[in-house]
């Protein structure tokens, strides 16, 4: 019997339950997949907490690799045994085989494991989007990248250094300088929200920076503003520390006409041809050696539990899969 995490209510890690599940035949559309790994994201935890509402009881998961084992009526772009993944939508993912809809399945190169697609996929469309769409990064460009010791930032540090930025990483610690500084980091600077903004300053000769990735929220949003240049561009994509308090708008007149954006992965990959152009850009970059995995641990599907908690904790440096 397939198996399959689920939760009732939001909470700490030990709401996340193994439960059987039953086999489904595909419908018109769909295909039965079963999966060999199966990516965990930041995102699964806000929806775990309840900070991010998701509907009870359900199960988590957005990201995932494995094999089809059967179609339904009118599937034509996969067929049983190829090998797929997919990094969107519908929830479900954290289980050992599923449904999915065909459409948002992405072939995989025989180069590409199921292991490094569930570790990249999803963290590679956000990084994707982040660095050519939301601020469209190229030579002269200087930036601020928050996590780069993480598993999103470990893959947007190298792709934007192959993209010709000058990249300025912030982590959390000391001892994570030395690995932001082998992804490519021309500068690593350690958070401190009261120095922050005047160190990349003195690091930039007063110009400050155009662009400002920042997924932590509230505790650095003030000094991620203070570090932009005139009609610089501050990306809010997360709040690990909490929703950002309220801004007038004024603010961002009187820092220098800043601009200031709160993108989704699910805006970027509304339609199927739009997901699968930046899914193909990832499977190339990481085909070409721009971008690594980098997976920091491996647990079991029983012990998503486990695995949110490492999460939580601060203490990972990478990707987190998990496996039937």
């Amino acid at each position: 019997m397939p198996h399959a995490i689920r939760f009732s209510q939001p909470g700490a890690p030990d709401v996340l339950e193994l439960h059987e599940v039953a086999e489904s035949a595909p419908g018109p559309g769909e295909v039965w997949l079963e999966q060999e790994a199966i990516g965990v994201n930041y995102l699964d935890v806000t929806q775990r907490k309840g900070a991010v509402p998701v509907p009870l009881p359900g199960g988590l998961g957005l990201e995932g690799a494995g094999r089809v084992v059967r179609v339904g009526a009118g599937v034509d772009n996969v067929a049983v045994g190829d090998r797929v993944a997919y990094a969107t939508g519908p929830l479900g993912g954290y289980a050992s085989a599923r449904l999915f809809p065909a459409e948002r399945l992405v072939k995989l190169p025989d180069s590409v494991s199921f292991d490094d697609a569930a570790a990249v996929l999803f963290k590679g469309i956000t990084a994707q989007y982040l660095l050519t769409s939301t601020y469209a990064v190229g030579p002269g460009t200087t930036l601020l990248l928050y996590g780069v010791a993480g598993g999103l930032g470990s893959l947007m540090a190298p792709w934007a250094k192959a993209l010709g930025a000058r990249v300025i990483g912030v982590v959390s610690r000391s001892s994570s300088v030395d690995k932001a500084r082998a992804l490519g980091c021309d500068e690593v600077l350690v958070f401190d929200p009261q120095t922050l903004a005047g160190d990349v300053a003195r690091i930039t000769h007063g110009r400050k920076v155009d662009v400002v990735y920042d997924p932590i929220g509230r505790l650095s949003f003030e000094a991620s503003l203070d570090s932009l240049r005139p009609r610089g561009l501050m990306v809010s994509f997360g709040a690990s520390s909490g929703a950002p308090a309220p801004l007038e708008m004024a603010t961002l007149n009187g820092k220098g006409s800043l601009f200031i954006t709160r993108p989704s992965l699910a805006a970027h990959t509304a339609t199927a041809e739009e997901y699968q152009a930046r899914a193909a850009d990832v499977l190339a970059a990481l085909e070409a050696g721009i971008i690594s995995p980098r997976i920091w641990a491996r647990h079991r599907l029983a012990d998503a539990a486990q695995a949110h908690a490492d999460l939580e904790s601060g203490r990972s440096s990478g990707a987190i899969i998990l496996t039937p």
